[in-house]
Protein backbone atom coordinates (compact mmCIF):
# COMPACT_ATOMS: atom_id res chain seq x y z
CA UNK A 1 0.00 0.00 0.00
CA UNK A 2 1.01 3.14 -0.48
CA UNK A 3 2.59 5.87 1.72
CA UNK A 4 0.42 8.82 -0.03
CA UNK A 5 -1.27 11.48 1.55
CA UNK A 6 -2.01 13.25 -1.62
CA UNK A 7 -5.68 15.03 -1.62
CA UNK A 8 -5.88 14.67 1.97
CA UNK A 9 -6.14 17.74 4.27
CA UNK A 10 -4.33 18.09 7.14
CA UNK A 11 -3.80 20.52 9.71
CA UNK A 12 0.49 20.76 11.28
CA UNK A 13 0.66 22.77 14.25
CA UNK A 14 4.02 24.69 15.28
CA UNK A 15 4.68 24.78 11.48
CA UNK A 16 6.65 28.23 11.79
CA UNK A 17 9.73 26.50 12.75
CA UNK A 18 11.88 23.17 13.41
CA UNK A 19 10.53 19.99 12.46
CA UNK A 20 7.30 21.34 12.84
CA UNK A 21 7.88 23.59 9.97
CA UNK A 22 10.00 20.38 8.34
CA UNK A 23 6.69 18.61 8.15
CA UNK A 24 4.45 21.33 6.99
CA UNK A 25 6.53 21.68 3.88
CA UNK A 26 6.64 17.75 3.49
CA UNK A 27 3.33 17.47 3.73
CA UNK A 28 3.22 20.07 1.13
CA UNK A 29 5.11 18.48 -1.36
CA UNK A 30 3.38 15.47 -1.65
CA UNK A 31 0.38 16.75 -2.25
CA UNK A 32 -1.64 17.35 0.48
CA UNK A 33 -3.75 20.52 1.41
CA UNK A 34 -2.14 21.92 4.37
CA UNK A 35 -3.45 24.16 6.91
CA UNK A 36 0.11 25.90 8.26
CA UNK A 37 -0.46 26.67 12.29
CA UNK A 38 1.32 28.61 14.51
CA UNK A 39 1.23 31.16 17.64
CA UNK A 40 3.97 33.10 15.50
CA UNK A 41 2.32 34.94 12.59
CA UNK A 42 5.82 37.18 11.47
CA UNK A 43 8.01 34.14 11.44
CA UNK A 44 5.49 31.74 9.88
CA UNK A 45 4.63 34.01 6.75
CA UNK A 46 8.39 34.60 6.49
CA UNK A 47 9.47 30.91 6.70
CA UNK A 48 6.50 29.86 4.16
CA UNK A 49 6.34 33.00 2.23
CA UNK A 50 7.10 30.87 -1.16
CA UNK A 51 3.96 29.72 -0.76
CA UNK A 52 0.93 31.85 -2.08
CA UNK A 53 -1.13 32.85 1.17
CA UNK A 54 -5.44 32.19 1.42
CA UNK A 55 -5.15 30.15 -2.36
CA UNK A 56 -3.92 26.76 -3.25
CA UNK A 57 -3.44 23.97 -1.22
CA UNK A 58 -1.51 26.08 1.21
CA UNK A 59 -3.57 28.11 4.01
CA UNK A 60 -2.03 30.14 7.19
CA UNK A 61 -3.64 30.63 10.23
CA UNK A 62 -1.96 32.00 13.77
CA UNK A 63 -3.57 32.12 17.03
CA UNK A 64 -2.63 30.43 20.58
CA UNK A 65 -3.97 27.18 20.44
CA UNK A 66 -4.11 26.79 24.32
CA UNK A 67 -7.75 29.00 23.67
CA UNK A 68 -10.51 26.48 22.66
CA UNK A 69 -12.18 29.57 20.41
CA UNK A 70 -9.03 29.68 18.81
CA UNK A 71 -9.55 25.26 18.46
CA UNK A 72 -12.73 26.28 17.25
CA UNK A 73 -11.72 28.79 14.60
CA UNK A 74 -8.95 26.92 13.01
CA UNK A 75 -11.10 23.93 12.59
CA UNK A 76 -13.71 26.13 10.55
CA UNK A 77 -11.01 27.98 9.00
CA UNK A 78 -10.17 24.55 7.37
CA UNK A 79 -13.46 23.21 6.53
CA UNK A 80 -14.20 26.62 4.84
CA UNK A 81 -10.94 26.13 2.87
CA UNK A 82 -10.81 22.55 1.95
CA UNK A 83 -14.26 20.99 2.81
CA UNK A 84 -13.03 18.38 5.56
CA UNK A 85 -10.21 17.37 7.79
CA UNK A 86 -8.08 13.68 7.28
CA UNK A 87 -4.95 14.41 9.72
CA UNK A 88 -3.69 16.42 12.26
CA UNK A 89 -0.28 16.53 12.94
CA UNK A 90 0.77 17.55 16.66
CA UNK A 91 3.75 19.02 16.02
CA UNK A 92 3.93 22.53 18.49
CA UNK A 93 5.76 21.79 21.84
CA UNK A 94 7.91 23.78 23.76
CA UNK A 95 10.89 22.41 26.14
CA UNK A 96 12.44 24.32 28.95
CA UNK A 97 14.72 23.14 31.64
CA UNK A 98 13.11 23.14 35.44
CA UNK A 99 15.04 22.06 39.04
CA UNK A 100 13.32 18.89 40.26
CA UNK A 101 14.34 20.23 43.72
CA UNK A 102 12.23 23.30 43.74
CA UNK A 103 8.84 24.02 44.83
CA UNK A 104 7.57 25.89 42.05
CA UNK A 105 4.75 24.66 40.10
CA UNK A 106 4.88 26.58 37.41
CA UNK A 107 7.20 24.73 35.21
CA UNK A 108 4.99 21.20 35.07
CA UNK A 109 1.95 23.48 34.89
CA UNK A 110 3.50 25.34 31.66
CA UNK A 111 4.49 22.35 30.46
CA UNK A 112 1.48 20.72 30.97
CA UNK A 113 -0.39 23.58 29.23
CA UNK A 114 1.55 23.09 26.07
CA UNK A 115 2.65 19.93 25.54
CA UNK A 116 -0.35 17.80 26.66
CA UNK A 117 -3.41 19.95 27.15
CA UNK A 118 -3.74 21.72 23.96
CA UNK A 119 -2.85 18.71 21.92
CA UNK A 120 -5.37 16.93 24.09
CA UNK A 121 -7.99 19.35 23.42
CA UNK A 122 -7.58 19.88 19.37
CA UNK A 123 -7.27 16.41 19.03
CA UNK A 124 -10.71 15.99 20.64
CA UNK A 125 -12.24 18.33 18.49
CA UNK A 126 -10.65 17.16 15.01
CA UNK A 127 -11.74 13.62 16.05
CA UNK A 128 -15.30 15.43 16.17
CA UNK A 129 -14.92 16.40 13.09
CA UNK A 130 -13.45 13.30 11.31
CA UNK A 131 -16.60 11.38 13.29
CA UNK A 132 -18.90 13.33 11.66
CA UNK A 133 -17.51 13.18 7.92
CA UNK A 134 -17.42 9.41 8.16
CA UNK A 135 -21.05 9.73 9.41
CA UNK A 136 -22.11 11.43 6.37
CA UNK A 137 -20.64 8.08 4.45
CA UNK A 138 -22.01 5.44 6.07
CA UNK A 139 -20.68 2.96 3.36
CA UNK A 140 -17.11 3.64 3.91
CA UNK A 141 -14.76 1.37 5.63
CA UNK A 142 -11.82 2.65 5.70
CA UNK A 143 -9.90 4.92 7.69
CA UNK A 144 -11.44 8.01 8.53
CA UNK A 145 -8.44 10.11 10.06
CA UNK A 146 -5.53 10.18 11.20
CA UNK A 147 -3.68 11.94 14.43
CA UNK A 148 0.15 12.12 14.72
CA UNK A 149 1.73 13.39 17.85
CA UNK A 150 4.89 14.87 18.27
CA UNK A 151 6.25 13.66 21.16
CA UNK A 152 10.22 12.56 22.31
CA UNK A 153 12.61 10.09 23.74
CA UNK A 154 12.84 12.56 26.83
CA UNK A 155 9.28 10.48 28.28
CA UNK A 156 11.37 7.43 28.29
CA UNK A 157 14.88 8.73 30.08
CA UNK A 158 15.44 10.32 33.09
CA UNK A 159 16.94 13.87 32.73
CA UNK A 160 16.40 16.00 36.15
CA UNK A 161 16.54 19.00 34.70
CA UNK A 162 13.87 18.10 32.09
CA UNK A 163 11.85 16.86 34.94
CA UNK A 164 8.35 19.13 33.87
CA UNK A 165 9.15 18.63 30.45
CA UNK A 166 9.79 14.70 30.53
CA UNK A 167 6.14 14.55 32.47
CA UNK A 168 4.76 16.42 30.12
CA UNK A 169 5.80 13.89 27.21
CA UNK A 170 4.98 11.16 29.26
CA UNK A 171 1.68 11.90 29.57
CA UNK A 172 1.45 13.04 25.86
CA UNK A 173 2.33 9.42 25.22
CA UNK A 174 -0.37 7.79 27.24
CA UNK A 175 -3.02 10.50 25.88
CA UNK A 176 -1.97 8.89 22.28
CA UNK A 177 -2.85 5.65 23.34
CA UNK A 178 -5.72 6.12 25.22
CA UNK A 179 -7.34 8.37 22.35
CA UNK A 180 -6.41 5.37 20.23
CA UNK A 181 -8.71 3.17 22.02
CA UNK A 182 -11.44 5.57 22.44
CA UNK A 183 -11.75 6.69 18.97
CA UNK A 184 -11.04 3.54 17.16
CA UNK A 185 -14.73 2.49 16.96
CA UNK A 186 -14.83 5.89 14.47
CA UNK A 187 -11.87 4.55 12.36
CA UNK A 188 -9.83 7.35 13.90
CA UNK A 189 -6.01 6.23 14.12
CA UNK A 190 -4.10 8.11 17.09
CA UNK A 191 0.02 7.90 16.76
CA UNK A 192 3.08 9.75 17.94
CA UNK A 193 6.75 10.08 16.83
CA UNK A 194 9.00 10.20 19.57
CA UNK A 195 12.27 11.35 18.10
CA UNK A 196 15.50 11.52 19.50
CA UNK A 197 18.54 14.23 18.40
CA UNK A 198 17.38 15.41 15.71
CA UNK A 199 18.32 18.67 14.22
CA UNK A 200 15.52 20.65 15.55
CA UNK A 201 15.31 24.41 16.04
CA UNK A 202 16.25 23.92 19.60
CA UNK A 203 19.21 21.70 19.16
CA UNK A 204 20.68 24.39 16.58
CA UNK A 205 20.64 27.01 19.08
CA UNK A 206 22.14 24.43 21.71
CA UNK A 207 24.97 23.10 19.70
CA UNK A 208 25.67 27.01 18.67
CA UNK A 209 26.30 27.11 22.91
CA UNK A 210 27.92 23.91 23.43
CA UNK A 211 29.70 22.56 20.13
CA UNK A 212 31.59 19.43 21.83
CA UNK A 213 27.85 18.42 22.45
CA UNK A 214 27.51 17.32 18.89
CA UNK A 215 30.29 14.70 19.19
CA UNK A 216 29.07 14.00 22.96
CA UNK A 217 25.75 13.33 20.92
CA UNK A 218 26.51 11.07 18.34
CA UNK A 219 28.75 9.00 20.62
CA UNK A 220 25.72 8.15 22.32
CA UNK A 221 23.75 7.27 19.66
CA UNK A 222 24.12 3.54 17.92
CA UNK A 223 23.86 5.16 14.00
CA UNK A 224 26.62 7.82 15.45
CA UNK A 225 24.75 10.95 14.07
CA UNK A 226 22.47 13.34 14.91
CA UNK A 227 18.96 12.63 12.76
CA UNK A 228 17.78 15.25 9.82
CA UNK A 229 14.16 16.46 10.08
CA UNK A 230 13.48 14.87 7.16
CA UNK A 231 13.54 11.57 8.55
CA UNK A 232 10.99 12.74 11.31
CA UNK A 233 8.71 13.72 8.42
CA UNK A 234 8.57 10.43 6.67
CA UNK A 235 7.80 8.55 9.72
CA UNK A 236 4.87 11.28 10.39
CA UNK A 237 3.90 10.65 6.61
CA UNK A 238 3.62 6.86 7.22
CA UNK A 239 1.34 6.96 10.06
CA UNK A 240 -0.88 9.37 8.48
CA UNK A 241 -1.33 7.54 5.62
CA UNK A 242 -3.47 4.28 4.77
CA UNK A 243 -0.37 2.70 4.36
CA UNK A 244 -0.65 2.53 8.47
CA UNK A 245 -4.33 2.01 8.56
CA UNK A 246 -4.04 -1.10 11.05
CA UNK A 247 -1.63 1.11 13.02
CA UNK A 248 -2.97 2.62 16.13
CA UNK A 249 -2.25 3.69 19.63
CA UNK A 250 1.51 3.13 18.90
CA UNK A 251 4.90 5.56 19.75
CA UNK A 252 7.63 5.11 16.95
CA UNK A 253 10.53 5.57 18.20
CA UNK A 254 13.19 7.71 15.39
CA UNK A 255 16.20 7.93 18.01
CA UNK A 256 18.80 6.19 16.37
CA UNK A 257 18.78 3.73 19.07
CA UNK A 258 20.05 5.83 21.74
CA UNK A 259 17.22 4.70 23.88
CA UNK A 260 18.61 1.05 23.85
CA UNK A 261 21.47 1.88 25.36
CA UNK A 262 20.24 4.75 27.62
CA UNK A 263 23.07 6.92 27.74
CA UNK A 264 22.35 9.36 30.40
CA UNK A 265 25.19 11.50 30.50
CA UNK A 266 24.64 12.61 26.96
CA UNK A 267 23.12 15.95 26.79
CA UNK A 268 19.44 15.98 26.96
CA UNK A 269 18.55 17.15 23.18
Amino acid sequence: MSYSISGKTAIVTGAANGVGLAIARHFVEKGANVMLVDIDEARLEAELSDYPRDEGPVRFFTGDLCQKLTMANLISATVDAFDRIDILVNASRQMALSDPMSPDDTPLEEMLRQNLGATLRLSQLVARRMAAQAADDPEATGPAGAIVNLSTIAAQRTQPELLAYSIAVAALDQATRSLAVAYAPQRIRVNAVAFGSVMSASLQTALREHEDWRDQIAAGTPLGRIGAAAEICEAVQFLASDAASFVTGQILTVDGGRTLIDPVGVPAH
